[in-house]
């Protein structure tokens, strides 16, 4: 009898897994308060584990925002939203800005 709870739960623990990576979206898109695109990526522009009226209002005040499975045209990226040239919470581990060679003396 308990290889088949064994089972059973091994097979529930399985079909969880796979459900919840289908639950991520393809494309992310921010409109502003005036209903212009601010933000269209791959890449989420807010935290998604916290709730989304608080982190959106940050990023864009009286914006919107709208995710689907489909990418179809997320493949172009547009970010403009504000501090944009900032880096993002989390992305303390990305690379820092390449360094320009000072010119040469003569």
């Amino acid at each position: 009898m308990s290889a088949i709870r064994l089972a059973a739960a091994c097979a529930a623990a399985l079909s969880a897994g796979l459900l919840a990576q289908s639950a991520s979206a393809a494309c992310y898109v921010v409109y502003g308060a005036d209903k212009q695109l601010i933000y269209r990526s791959q890449t989420p522009p807010v935290d998604l584990s916290r709730p989304l009226h608080e982190t959106v209002a940050q990023i864009a005040p009286g914006g919107t925002l709208v995710f689907s499975l489909d990418n179809h045209g997320c493949e172009l990226e547009i970010n403009h939203l504000p501090g944009a040239g900032a880096p993002r919470a989390g992305a303390a581990d990305a690379a820092p800005p390449a360094r320009t060679p000072p010119a040469e003396r003569r």
